[in-house]
């Protein structure tokens, strides 16, 4: 892999080109002893996903929506109960960069709130959701 160091004290580097495409470890070939995680694209390329391994997502909960006017949401105070769409005990919706990728139940681990994923989204799913 070549890699450009802009400068040591700011640590960044750019990829060339060629690195996106196909090639040794793509596709989560084994290349001297090293597993290389790769996707292999709709067209049927594959591509070397550890460019991005290190890129940071948003993960969030949906627990519902609601729709109001802007009269009503400015009416709102400590106290205010605003009626979700959702059913009490229906699954969350788990997002990543705001499309859903799986659902799942509130659990409590270590006095924190966390998910236990019950269903998770295809991968054709979550690329129609993108487009």
């Amino acid at each position: 892999m070549s890699m450009t160091q802009e400068s040591k004290s700011g640590g960044a580097a750019r990829a060339q080109f060629g690195e996106l495409g196909t090639g040794a470890g793509a596709a989560g070939v084994a290349t001297s002893g090293v597993f290389t995680p790769g996707v292999v694209t709709p067209a049927g390329k594959e591509m070397n996903i550890n460019l991005i391994l290190d890129v940071a997502v948003t993960l969030s909960l949906e627990v519902g929506r609601a729709r109001m006017s802007v009269r009503d949401l400015l009416q709102l105070a400590p106290g205010a109960i605003v009626e979700l769409d959702r059913l009490a005990g229906e699954p969350l919706d788990v997002l990543v960069n705001g499309v859903r990728v799986a659902r799942g139940e509130v659990v409590v681990v270590n006095d924190k709130f966390g998910i236990r994923l019950t269903d998770v989204v295809s991968q054709s799913e979550r690329m129609e959701q993108v487009q």
